[in-house]
């Protein structure tokens, strides 16, 4: 389950500063209707390397991602993950990628994370239990 977000911040997101992370956007759709286990090893793969995302890093490219993609704004949980995940790796960085469920009712779901604490999720920390970690 997802959280429709709005931007922060003064005037919004120009459309110039929308066209890379639309096409990020693009490619985590395609890539969310592979098998966990295919997901898991390119995200790993992609992820070699990368410094580890700050929490401003990774909120930069989750407002980016919802606000190229009204999927992603709404229940699209898995691309917008992804895809958030794919825009800090092109700045060179990459947060924890995590899919995993709630069990009370049950509930699946994919976040980035940083030090452990979901980033701008409405969720608490440790209210889903994580089954993939790419990090």
């Amino acid at each position: 389950m997802s959280a429709p977000v709005v931007l922060r911040g003064r005037g919004g997101v120009g459309l110039r500063r929308l066209v890379v992370p639309w096409l990020v956007v693009r490619v985590a759709v395609i890539v969310a209707r592979w098998s966990p286990a295919r997901i898991r090893r390119v995200l790993t793969r992609v992820s070699a390397g990368a410094r580890p995302a700050t929490v401003e890093q990774a909120r930069w490219a989750r407002e980016r991602v919802v606000a190229a993609s009204a999927r992603c704004a709404g229940e699209g949980c898995l691309p917008r993950s992804i895809a958030t995940a794919l825009l800090c790796r092109l700045r060179g960085t990459w947060p924890t990628w995590c899919c995993g469920v709630r069990v009370q009712p049950f509930l699946a779901h994919a976040w980035v994370e940083v030090d452990g604490a979901p980033v701008d999720e409405p969720y608490p920390a440790g209210y889903h239990h994580a089954l993939i970690r790419v990090g």
